[in-house]
């Protein structure tokens, strides 16, 4: 595997990284600005970025599904099948240590 791929692995943990914790504070923010709990609506946030979180980090399904499409054709390598599973990892473990810290920081577990 080549130096630029582990680059991207590093971007698109801190992508989901980022997409969760950004989403949850400035949706709080609008929570308290409306009168409602901010760290319910932190909490409920959390859970509804998941996806969105992944699907970020790794660029769109297109993307990924194109990639997918390209390593299975007859001029394709297994290797991408494994790099573009590594990057689907990678977004999710960002999107875990997101929740992880905002669990932390409203002292509820996000399930």
């Amino acid at each position: 595997m080549e130096e630029r791929f582990f680059a991207s692995l590093i971007h698109c943990f801190f992508i989901a990284f980022g997409v969760i914790i950004g989403g949850t504070l400035i949706g709080s923010i609008g929570a308290f600005a409306t009168g409602d709990a901010p760290f319910t609506e932190m909490n409920r946030l959390a859970k509804k970025l998941r996806i969105w979180a992944i699907v970020a980090a790794i660029g769109g399904t297109f993307d990924a599904i194109e990639n997918l499409e390209k390593s299975l054709g007859p001029d394709g390598s297994s290797i991408d099948i494994v790099k573009q599973g590594l990057l689907i990892l990678s977004a999710m473990g960002g999107v875990k240590g997101a929740m992880l810290l905002i669990g932390w920081l409203i002292q509820e577990e996000i399930t």
